[in-house]
């Protein structure tokens, strides 16, 4: 009996871990920005985005598709709970896609396309803070994944060009090998017509 009961303890532990870890905010920056001035709690900000349903992929809606950022106060209850807390510390520019669990969207109720308990996703950006000026030009970091595909090719290129490199000598050997079995021929037949006077 104790064993059992042991055995339900450490299967709704697992249940809770599994729950607890699907029902976080995700947030990946897709386009990281440079900025002075990133975004905080009471902000107005202008946002473009694009949602789907992670179930299935199907957009739900967009905002690019009206041609008009959603402008909001950031962190004032406005927007689900998942924009709120997903679009703080962002850089004018900065892209950024945010999985939304249903706990940090609409919950279980259906919301238009939406069905109750939807996890979402969003690919947001920023377009602009009321009050901050918009840079003059964005400026894109380098994210270690971006720098590790670079150093890839790079090393992908320079494995190329000594592989091309080697084709290149070995066929230069090969032409120069031709070459001077063609002239020592030249020398033996050149060297039959001569008289030899010597003697």
């Amino acid at each position: 009996m104790r064993f059992l009961f042991s055995l339900s303890l450490v299967a709704s532990v697992a249940v809770g871990a599994l729950a607890s870890s699907s029902s976080d905010l995700k947030i990946d920056v897709t386009l990281p920005v440079e900025c002075d001035r990133k975004t905080a709690k009471g902000d107005n900000i202008q946002v473009h985005y694009r949602g789907t349903l992670a179930s299935n992929g199907k957009k739900f809606d967009a905002s690019y598709d009206r041609g008009t950022p959603l402008s909001f106060k950031l962190g004032g209850g406005q927007v689900i709970k998942g924009w709120d807390q997903g679009l703080l510390d962002m850089c004018i520019g900065e892209k950024r896609t945010l999985t939304v669990p249903p706990e940090y969207g609409y919950g279980n109720r259906g919301v238009g396309p939406i069905p109750a308990g939807s996890t979402l996703v969003f690919e947001t950006e920023l377009i602009g803070i009321k009050g901050v000026p918009k840079p003059e030009s964005i400026v894109t970091k380098a994210t270690s994944s971006a720098s590790s595909a670079a150093s890839e090719a790079a090393s992908e290129a320079s494995e190329t060009a000594e592989k091309a490199t080697a084709n290149v000598a070995e066929k230069i050997a090969s032409k120069v090998g031709e070459a001077a079995e063609v002239v020592g021929t030249l020398l033996v037949d050149t060297d039959d017509v001569q008289d030899h006077n010597e003697l």
